[in-house]
């Protein structure tokens, strides 16, 4: 809640007039608790768990040539039935562990010092937040991630998330409830180190949710603006982990691709992606089309 009686109040404060952002801020915000602002984030988390798949849904259901020539397992189809079951395991998850966890995780964002009030920060201050953000969690999910990947955390805790070899938009979050605890460490320090404004913060959440579902969408368009973010990983290279499974020792990292690198687990992504450019080039020389990026190799 705003401790300023009026806009005048807040202007004088601040020793000058407030923005058009920092006057809806004001309107909206100024009756407000610090922490009914902060729950904003469970109604933002539901909208995108529910909305941002639904395209890739669709397309999915269509079965275009002109959209499945980007689906990165053409050979793998998922009905309505299991994908509204996916969905809805999601929905459990949500409102028994990550609603709760929001709801009851508030006096650690007050500690850190996620602010509320105004002003409100800069566009390169809510950029450069954000970076930090991405970095931080991507450094450290890429650690957790190869450690659910030994023996006893995938067997106990991890093999859930992989029980989709072929992800959907909608397999995104869908995951042990331990891993989800787990994978909040993550999420939370990049803030806890650079703590910054509640929409910062909302725009972090929502931003890092809406990457992991076009990661897990199970489709590689050319046109997705991620590929211009350099060592940006995307739905090809993500797939590939979730496609060789429980033995995957490869493509750990969450958002960008230099973990992987500088640490070696690429090797076998980089090698499979090699041997297929060289399968897709001998069959377009014996007049033939590859539709997608992997073949059925484990039928081989």
């Amino acid at each position: 809640m705003l401790p300023y009686a009026s806009m005048e109040e807040a202007a004088s404060a601040l020793g000058r007039n407030l923005t058009m952002s920092e006057t809806l801020w004001y309107k909206y915000s100024a009756d407000k608790s610090d922490y009914f602002l902060y729950c904003h984030n469970i109604l933002f988390l539901f909208v995108i768990f529910s909305v941002v798949p639904l395209p890739m849904v669709f397309i999915e259901l269509m079965r275009s040539n002109n959209f499945d020539q980007y689906k990165i397992q053409p050979k793998v189809r998922m009905s309505v039935s299991e994908m509204f079951r996916c969905y809805k395991d999601v929905m459990g998850m949500f409102f028994f562990i990550v609603g709760p966890l929001q709801l009851v995780s508030y006096p650690s964002i007050k500690m850190i010092g996620i602010r509320a009030g105004l002003p409100l920060p800069t566009g390169w201050e809510i950029f450069l937040q954000l970076l930090v953000y991405f970095l931080v969690e991507d450094y450290t999910n890429y650690w957790i991630h190869r450690f659910l990947h030994n023996k006893w955390g995938y067997e106990k805790i991890h093999r859930v998330h992989h029980e989709y070899s072929a992800p959907i938009g909608f397999a995104a979050p869908y995951a042990h409830w331990a891993e989800i605890l787990i994978l909040g460490i993550p999420s939370f320090l990049g803030p806890a180190m650079v703590p910054g404004h509640i929409i910062t913060f909302w725009l972090w959440i929502a931003l890092r949710q809406i990457e992991a579902i076009e990661t897990h969408s199970g489709y590689d368009f050319p046109w997705m603006p991620t590929k211009y973010i350099p060592f940006y990983g995307g739905a090809e290279y993500h797939d590939y982990h979730h496609y060789v499974g429980g033995q995957s020792q490869s493509n750990f990292a969450s958002v960008f691709t230099y973990c992987d690198y500088v640490y070696g687990t690429d090797k076998g992504y980089r090698y499979q992606k090699k041997f297929l450019s060289k399968m897709e080039e001998e069959s377009r020389s014996g007049g033939e089309q590859n539709g997608g990026f992997y073949q059925d190799l484990k039928s081989e």
